[in-house]
């Protein structure tokens, strides 16, 4: 088969990036021939059909990118015409490249389907949250992301984001795509709340390529880890401050906006460690001998990959109860779940689990049968190939 895969950026930026890049390297392994449509982005991998992306955005594209601008559309279809696709498959494409990819293939009578990374069909601002809190206003009255300035850049974002709402439609979006894949049954539940048609969702969860977990160590250390954006909805600000009041060593695998404020902030404390932003080769090490890693998130997560990885190498997570992280979680068999935000929860369960005897050999062999990227596939091309 011919495949297009279509994500916003191409390097592993995140969850959504990773998983792209992932799927390219299993369909060519089983003899397909991939094509990738991205944007142009200094830090994206090479590749063959770069001269079909369109250019970074700026903040004058911001303005028109969002709705389906000519460069967009035009480099789009010269790959169709180049490439000739029998699936054009999407993931995360809103702004910065937007659902006109999805119009422009189904008119060439082109199979399409969409990995949903987040909720952005269903919420402007991709996380149904406001305030800390669990929000659906947007999916009865499209005004809402205006009325609270849900949009990052105030008024002028929120405004935007309603256009963007209106201009692409549930009726618009599900005309032009044939099947949604759904990486929780969390995330399919909250778009069917919005709008769309249950029956164009398959419910499939995210896979890993098994080399990268071969012979975990088994060997745990004393430690505990974070691996994730530093960021307020990751919740580790609320993971720091229980780990500050616990004798346990914490280390933090990752980048992001709270970095150097972390950093200052627990400088005087032994107990935890800020290691940056670290690719797979460098934290594999640290997340597999850790006692548990613990996601501590504040909005809703879909599938954290970050969930898979983990428990494939044997190390058990510790989850915050959002979204659709208990779906990948057993109480008390790979790990643990709290209530998400509470401080004094966290704090007990990270107790627990330092005393809790895990099979960590069971932990692996379990996920790496559920999370197989060869049992993936397999369903995988079930939704390509259609009824």
């Amino acid at each position: 088969m011919h495949i297009l895969l279509s994500n916003k950026f191409y390097y592993p930026r995140g969850g959504d990036c990773i998983y792209t890049m992932s799927l390219e390297k299993m369909l060519k392994s089983h003899g397909h021939n991939v094509a990738i449509f991205t944007m142009q982005y200094p830090d994206n991998e090479t590749s063959e059909w770069s001269k079909y992306w369109p250019s970074e955005m700026t903040k004058a594209k911001a303005l028109t990118r969002p709705f389906g601008d000519s460069e967009t559309k035009e480099k789009f279809a010269a790959l169709l015409d180049n490439f000739h696709p029998d699936v054009v498959h999407l993931n995360n494409i809103h702004t910065q490249l937007s659902p006109v990819v999805a119009e422009i293939a189904h008119k060439c009578g082109i199979r399409v389907v969409w990995t949903l990374h987040d909720s952005k069909l269903a919420c402007p601002c991709y996380t149904c949250m406001r305030n800390g809190k669990w929000c659906e206003e947007c999916f009865s009255d499209k005004l809402a992301v205006v009325k609270h300035r849900c949009m990052p850049g105030g008024i002028i974002g929120s405004l935007i984001g309603w256009r963007e709402l209106r201009m692409w439609n549930t009726q618009r979006i599900s005309k032009n795509v044939d099947k949604f894949i759904a990486p929780s049954q969390f995330m399919k539940d909250t778009v069917v709340r919005s709008g769309y048609n249950p029956d164009k969702f398959n419910v499939l969860c995210n896979s890993i390529d098994l080399s990268k977990v071969q012979n975990p160590s088994l060997e745990k250390s004393e430690h505990y880890i974070f691996v994730g954006r530093l960021s307020e909805v990751k919740g580790i600000k609320t993971l720091c401050k229980a780990a500050a009041k616990l004798p346990y060593k914490l280390i933090v695998v990752g980048g992001g906006e709270l970095l150097d404020e972390l950093k200052q902030e627990y400088s005087n404390c032994n107990n935890i460690e800020f290691v940056g932003q670290k690719q797979w080769p460098q934290f594999r090490p640290l997340l597999e001998s850790a006692r548990f890693m613990v996601i501590s998130s504040e909005w809703s997560e879909n599938n954290p990959l970050t969930i898979i990885e983990s428990q494939s190498l044997g190390t058990p997570v510790l989850g915050a109860r959002i979204g659709g992280i208990p779906e990948l979680i057993d109480e008390g068999i790979n790990g643990m779940t709290f209530t998400s935000g509470d401080v004094i929860d966290l704090t007990d369960k990270i107790r627990l689990m330092m005393s809790t005897t895990f099979n960590y050999k069971s932990i692996a062999d379990a996920a790496q049968q559920k999370y197989s990227a060869e049992t993936y596939y397999e369903k995988l091309i079930e939704v390509y190939k259609g009824d």
